[in-house]
């Protein structure tokens, strides 16, 4: 069953909405989703060489559009990489394209996937969802406007640690209203 792109956005903005904006997971991310700055573009690629064609564009875009306009892309993937070992090989190639288009220290990726699991955890930890979308993403970040909102923040190196804490308290039925794509 395919899942309209309509339906794919919507469950997307919910989450910037609701977990990364309203848990405060970024403390970056409200500004730019405001003011109209973040693009969502969905991939409907079935291949990796697809998916390195929509990863190239949406590159190209951000790349070509001031920042102004656009401050941030996140480029979702919802019909390949469901599996996160999949998706996390995927990286090394996202990260290839990176260097090859000379996009190196201008831009970088961050990954979320519905089933993000960090190193040397366990998949329920509560900390794998500071990294879980509803779909799997490659969000794509200007490393200037990343330097700038991290110097103008008064304890950046605490933010992962704040995210885990607050994680950690909330009970289960806040979790699943929360993640709902990570219980099916």
């Amino acid at each position: 069953m395919t899942i309209e792109n309509d339906v794919i956005e919507g469950d997307v903005r919910r989450w910037l909405t609701e977990a990364v904006v309203g848990l405060g997971l970024c403390p970056f991310a409200a500004k730019p989703l405001q003011d109209l700055r973040v693009a969502i573009d969905i991939s409907r690629a079935t291949t990796a060489e697809d998916l390195v064609n929509d990863l190239h564009h949406a590159l190209c875009r951000m790349e070509e559009t001031a920042v102004s306009k656009l401050e941030t892309s996140l480029l979702v993937i919802p019909d390949m990489l469901q599996d996160f070992y999949d998706y996390n090989d995927f990286l090394d190639i996202a990260d290839a394209v990176l260097q090859e288009g000379g996009w190196e220290g201008d831009i970088q990726i961050a990954s979320f996937h519905p089933d993000y699991q960090f190193a040397g955890t366990e998949k329920a930890d509560p900390e794998n969802f500071t990294n879980r979308a509803p779909y799997p993403v490659l969000h794509l970040l200007r490393e200037d406007s990343l330097e700038q909102v991290l110097a103008s923040h008064p304890d950046p190196d605490g933010i992962p640690g704040r995210n885990i804490a607050l994680l950690r308290e909330m009970n289960g039925d806040a979790i699943r209203t929360l993640f709902p794509y990570c219980f099916k």
